[in-house]
């Protein structure tokens, strides 16, 4: 493995070539715990733990990059997006230029938690139907929600391209018109052929929740998104108190 040099350190984080990167340096654009290093070639003892600012905006060095995002509505998850803006036009440029993809995807009328990386073990660990992480969604229906409705979705709904039954973890009424759907399955739109095959309509939906990790705990609203800690990860391991 190459040594980080300082170089191949702003590179990664997206602000360039590397020839771009040797001249912002050069040129003293680049500052570590509050002083100016210009030379490129300079290694960095503990890289993450070092305090960066580049034309005066702090940084911080991450190997790979974890986000969560609100997603509004009107928006694709995908990076070469057909008929709406991708969601990474919601990034800005550094983030956009390292190899970020959604994990799983979000239909583009479909709101809520949607989570982003470029640690391809990350994403399938968060996607293989084998890891079994729950999904919550709030699921808006046409018309009022029925307990037969509930008991089936729990029993379980037969779609026509699937081999068997796919059932809800749970599913409970939140109001006339309202249901907290929990999924481990990420088929295509699932939540919505569901309630069609039970004889309603999903008028609305938005996921609030991905194993621990709450839309709600993140505090973003519709377009915000931040950075996953180490305490998110854990969370979305189910390792969140009184998980």
């Amino acid at each position: 493995m190459a040594k980080l040099t300082l170089e191949r350190l702003l590179q990664s984080q997206g602000y360039g070539t590397r020839k771009y990167c040797r001249a912002l340096i050069f040129d003293g654009a680049l500052q570590i715990d509050g002083e100016v290093v210009d030379d490129p070639g300079f290694i960095p003892a503990d890289p993450e733990k070092r305090a960066y600012s580049l034309d005066g905006v702090a940084f911080r060095y991450r190997p790979q990059l974890y986000l969560a995002l609100h997603k509004p509505p009107n928006y694709e998850c995908s990076r070469k997006p057909s008929h709406h803006p991708g969601v990474l036009t919601l990034f800005p440029d550094p983030i956009r230029a390292r190899d970020v993809q959604p994990v799983g995807r979000l239909d583009h009328d479909t709101t809520g938690l949607l989570l982003l990386s470029d640690d391809g073990a990350f994403i399938h660990a968060q996607t293989s139907p084998r890891r079994h992480v729950p999904k919550y969604y709030h699921a808006s229906t046409a018309e009022d929600v029925s307990q037969d409705l509930i008991a089936h979705m729990l029993a379980g709904v037969q779609l026509h391209d699937e081999p068997a039954p796919l059932k809800a973890l749970e599913c409970s009424q939140l109001g006339p018109r309202l249901l907290q759907i929990v999924l481990e399955q990420g088929k295509y739109h699932q939540v919505k052929r569901m309630l069609a095959a039970c004889g309603n309509h999903c008028a609305a939906l938005t996921r609030v929740q991905i194993g621990g990790l709450t839309l709600q705990g993140l505090g973003l609203q519709e377009g915000q998104w931040c950075y996953l800690e180490a305490e998110h990860l854990a969370q979305l391991r189910g390792q969140a108190e009184g998980e």
